[in-house]
């Protein structure tokens, strides 16, 4: 159990067996007395527990496991659910259901925000090189950047019928380094998305915001300070320290290398 102050008695983090879920966990103790750590019971069957841990696992698919999930829970940091440009019918299951049964949840739980994982894949449609801010229109690049729409429309619902606050934050390239030229522009370090994280869980009056996640690339195509400010974060990190050995590492000539979504352009469509 984590010893200074916590902000929440009970937060929950979904999708907490995969990669941005095990690298966001041990910021996340921080800030409550309990972690509940959930994501689908196999992946979860063996989590490292830590004091002041809860693993829970559960179907993001079944209803009523999301109503014994969110009980007791103050906040939830969502990751839960199809990571990746697919088939139509996971991710109809896993992001459009699923979420939609988290929120459903959350309203009957008496949860006060939700930080929700929504996607660069929202605007991939988008010439690479394209200044953005979240004021511009939204252009998915597949099923997989449709369905996080779909979410953030859920969180302005949630907002408006119910008070649920929600942080949507459009994340970029999150890995450890940055893996391509794109990512020039779309890396978010671990440490700056473990601090925006904590800065959408913890700011004061953010009602329904939408907010870009990157590190402070130097070619960044999204235009995000206003909204930075207003939440607090202030990236750390930078991909230009990788410019000279990825610049000319670049994707497959067509959609893939023209627009902000680039390898996701390059999956299906999934015909039979």
């Amino acid at each position: 159990m984590n010893t200074a102050t916590p902000v929440f008695d009970t937060l929950l983090l979904t999708g907490a067996a995969g990669t941005l879920g095990r690298a966001l966990a041990p910021s996340l103790r921080a800030l409550c007395r309990t972690l509940r750590l959930s994501d689908l019971p196999a992946a979860l069957a063996a989590p490292p527990l830590q004091p002041g841990d809860e693993a829970r696992p559960a179907d993001l698919a079944d209803a009523s496991a999301m109503d014994a999930l969110l009980h007791g829970v103050q906040a939830v940091v969502h990751l839960g659910g199809v990571s990746v440009e697919g088939p139509f019918a996971p991710i109809l299951a896993a992001n459009l259901a699923g979420t939609t049964h988290l929120y459903e949840a959350a309203r009957r739980a008496g949860t006060r925000r939700i930080v929700f994982a929504s996607s660069n894949h929202v605007t991939g449609g988008y010439p690479q090189g394209h200044s953005l801010t979240t004021a511009c229109p939204p252009r998915p690049d597949g099923f997989y950047g449709a369905s996080k729409l779909y979410g953030e429309g859920l969180a302005a619902l949630y907002w408006q019928r119910y008070g649920i606050e929600s942080v949507c934050l459009r994340i970029g390239s999150a890995t450890p380094e940055p893996t391509d030229a794109r990512a020039l522009a779309t890396w978010l370090s671990l440490r700056d998305l473990a601090q925006l994280v904590r800065c959408a869980l913890t700011a004061p009056g953010v009602g329904c915001t939408v907010a870009y996640g990157c590190s402070a690339n130097t070619r960044r195509w999204w235009q995000d300070d206003a909204t930075w400010a207003r939440l607090g974060y202030a990236p750390q990190d930078n991909a230009e320290a990788w410019a000279a050995q990825l610049q000319d590492r670049l994707l497959p000539e067509g959609p893939q290398r023209e627009l902000q979504g680039g390898s996701f352009l390059g999956i299906g469509p999934f015909d039979p």
